[in-house]
């Protein structure tokens, strides 16, 4: 039977509504990539995540980002090794503090945006973000594009590596994902429907420029900003299901 982990990013909205909408989103999941609080989300939204995976009995993974509020850790930096690392560091440790005293613990650490991208192939980025996992807990695993530099260098400390794909995010021929700044770089939730099932039982997907790549992940995830992210959610857990797709996550 296939196996796949489906996994979201959640704790980005501080609002009620926001909280409200990310917590549905966990009805869905496998396993909730959680906002550390540099690229967004605050102590609350960490604890009311966490405490709702529990419940849910989904992993939690450290979401950890570039500090950079205003653009939602979406652009691009130049963060020095040591500054990243020790950002790294605090965001790990911060959610870790949280998820233990909600009774669970973080199992994983996944790059959030601008630095997911940048750690894709930027050996040093992806250096300083490994070598604060492996101080914290070497028991962590580290979730990122197949065939990253972020992957391999995680890999060459002896931490497990989960690679990813995404059901909500159109991508290039080269891999990549389309800039959010094009027109289709998000999909509709019919599409990403069929992208998931297609990434997930032939480990395939289709390209922009209509080609079809090689896509061997273990997990696909979906934001919790695109557009009716909790009813997409609902979908794509019931028509894995449906399709034979046995979702377990990978920690």
């Amino acid at each position: 039977m296939t196996l796949i982990d489906l996994n979201a990013d959640v704790g980005e909205q501080e609002s009620t509504e926001g909280v409200a909408l990310d917590a549905a989103i966990l009805d869905a999941v496998t396993s909730a990539n959680v906002a550390c609080g540099l690229h967004a989300g605050d102590a609350r939204t960490m604890r009311v995540m966490c405490e709702a995976a529990l419940v849910r009995e989904v992993r939690i993974g450290a979401h950890v980002g570039y500090a950079d509020r205003e653009a939602f850790g979406r652009r691009d930096r130049e963060a020095g090794h040591e500054v990243l690392r020790d950002q790294t560091l605090y965001q790990v440790g911060a959610l870790s503090a949280i998820a233990t005293a909600a009774g669970g613990r973080v199992s994983y650490v996944k790059p959030h945006g601008a630095l997911y991208h940048r750690c894709a192939t930027d050996v040093g980025q992806a250096r300083a973000v490994i070598e604060a996992i492996v101080s914290f807990d070497s028991a962590l695993a580290v979730l990122g594009p197949p065939g990253s530099a972020l992957l391999s260098v995680a890999a060459g400390h002896g931490l497990q590596t989960v690679a990813e794909g995404f059901a909500d995010r159109a991508y290039l021929s080269d891999g990549s994902l389309m800039p959010r700044s094009e027109r289709g770089s998000v999909l509709d939730p019919a599409a990403a429907a069929e992208q998931a099932l297609r990434i997930a039982r032939s480990r395939s997907v289709g390209t922009a420029g209509g080609g079809v790549i090689d896509l061997d992940v273990r997990s696909l995830c979906l934001h919790s900003d695109t557009p009716g992210a909790p009813g997409l959610a609902a979908t794509l857990r019931e028509r894995l299901l449906r399709a034979g797709v046995e979702l377990r996550a990978f920690t």
